[in-house]
């Protein structure tokens, strides 16, 4: 999930960009049978619609590849997280990236289920700030389309699945304990939707970055234990059948008072107005 992995603290989560993971020394470690910390395993087909973001060249073929993670809200079209495609994180330009790809419909990511297909264009938020990490977003258009029953709902401003207190999931194939365990098959974890109040709190500014309840979600336990982690980023965070958040920072995983900051859906919606993500009908609740 969060933390740039150019940021001693508050980072966004994305896979280290080398082979062998980067230890993260302000990571807490969460409970050892912990996965997305605190989740649990899930089949691909409870969330068709999440997908891994892949580049065996830049990350090695242990994992297939996988870095981030990805939603599918139209047949070509992928959301995922704008640090996701940053040059540190892909060594290049995506464009340059001769065998980005995303995987569809694999819980197992070595296994050989589901599909590999080509990104054939990408746009990264103009408008993303690296340094507080707001407007989190990227599109990806793929060279081949998705089934219909792959593509999830997006929520827009005012929809009841922001009321804090809302059961949520999030899912991804990230790190499972916050010290750099990685695991080969799709997990999710239980979380809930909270208040913005908290999450000021908790980042209101500095070292551990500032929360910006205009364009971020804040999601996860109060007590810590449940939650985003490196790996995860750009995946999707779901209440009530709908996509409301993109994994992007935080500080650790699962710690009690650094809940998980989330790019806020309704934000993406209302910001791109469905020009900038290709000429299909996307999925807007």
């Amino acid at each position: 999930m969060r933390r740039p992995i150019i940021r001693a603290l508050a980072r966004p989560l994305v896979l280290a960009a080398v082979a062998a993971a980067i230890p993260l020394a302000s990571a807490a470690p969460a409970a050892a049978d912990s996965v997305v910390v605190g989740g649990f395993p899930v089949d691909v087909s409870d969330s068709p619609w999440t997908v891994a973001l892949s580049s065996r060249d830049r990350f090695g073929g242990t994992r297939a590849g996988q870095f981030c993670v990805g939603v599918a809200v139209g047949r070509t079209t992928v959301l995922t997280a704008a640090h996701c495609l940053s040059e540190e994180v892909m060594g290049a330009p995506p464009h340059q990236v001769r065998d980005f790809t995303v995987i569809t419909g694999r819980t197992d990511l070595v296994s050989g289920r589901g599909h590999e297909i080509r990104v054939r264009d990408s746009w990264v938020n103009p408008a993303y700030d690296d340094v507080s990490n707001a407007g989190d977003f990227a599109v990806l258009s793929l060279a081949q389309p998705l089934p219909a029953s792959s593509v999830i709902r997006m929520a827009r401003a005012g929809d009841p699945a922001y009321v804090p207190g809302t059961p949520a999931l999030v899912y991804g194939w990230g790190d499972v304990t916050g010290a750099g365990d990685y695991p080969r098959s799709l997990r999710a974890a239980r979380v809930h939707v909270l208040p913005d109040t908290l999450c000021k709190q908790a980042y209101p500014g500095g070292g551990d970055g500032r929360y910006q309840a205009a364009s971020m979600v804040c999601a996860g336990e109060r007590e810590g234990g449940r939650d985003a982690c490196q790996g995860d980023s750009g995946g999707p965070l779901v209440a009530q059948g709908k996509l409301i958040g993109l994994v992007s920072w935080g500080t650790g995983c699962g710690r009690a008072g650094s809940p998980g900051v989330y790019t806020r859906v309704s934000e993406v919606v209302r910001s791109l107005g469905w020009r900038a993500v290709g000429r299909e009908r996307h999925a807007e609740g």
